[in-house]
Formats: C-alpha cells, sequence, structure tokens
C-alpha cells in the first residue's frame, strides 16, 4: 500500500489525499479549493481539477477513473453537475454514483471520490 501525499495541498484531518493499491488508485473525498462563492459549477470544475492533480500524483489521469461517487448539495444541481462533469471526462464514461445531501462539509456544493486504475 502507497499513501499519496499532495505537498501543495496537505489535508486538514488525518487522512491521506489517496491510496495506491493492487494496482488501484483510491481518492478520499476531494472538496472544491475555494467554495463559498455560490457558484455551483465553478465548484465542481474545482473538485474535479483538484482531483486531476491527485491522480497525477499517484501516476494516472482521467481516462484511468473507473468509477466516481459525487455528492452535491442539493437535487437541483444534478444537470449542472452532468454539465461540468461530462466536460471533464469527455468521452470517457467511467462508473458513476451521484448523491444529493442537504449540506456538505465548509458549506460546499459539492465532495467527489474516485477509483482508478494504474496502468501496468
Amino acid at each position: 500500500m502507497k499513501l499519496i501525499a499532495n505537498p501543495d495541498h496537505p489535508p486538514a484531518g488525518h487522512y491521506s489525499p489517496a491510496v495506491a493499491h493492487n494496482g488501484f488508485v483510491f481518492l478520499s473525498g476531494v472538496l472544491p479549493r475555494n467554495p463559498g462563492s455560490g457558484d455551483f459549477k465553478d465548484e465542481v470544475k474545482q473538485a474535479l481539477d483538484a482531483c486531476g492533480e491527485i491522480l497525477a500524483l499517484a501516476g494516472c489521469g482521467v481516462r484511468d477513473v473507473v468509477q466516481c461517487t459525487a455528492y452535491i448539495a442539493g437535487v437541483e444541481h444534478w444537470p449542472a453537475f452532468n454539465q461540468v462533469y461530462a466536460a471533464f471526462f469527455g468521452d470517457h464514461k467511467p462508473a458513476r454514483t451521484v448523491v444529493p445531501v442537504s449540506e456538505l462539509h465548509h458549506g460546499c456544493l459539492v465532495e467527489l471520490q474516485m477509483v482508478a486504475a494504474q496502468s501496468a
């Protein structure tokens, strides 16, 4: 097992941004870097970009993502989430679950968790 750290953005709690094990990389929940603007699409883009940085630290890319779980603050944001998510992933379509919730930590509007496959 290898713990993946992000020295530029260390976590605020007792966890690793990602853990690599048996050919997979498991990303912890990733929040937007600058939450609180109230701009849902911007927060989704920030969180996706942060996931991309963590994946790169683990030697992976967006096309290596096999599963994503998204927690969104309010079901009304689902169409906007789909739009930003599709633009980020392009024609790559990992398995996905979207979970509408009433609120997230720090007032964030989105939190993402991913699993990626490391290339051999």
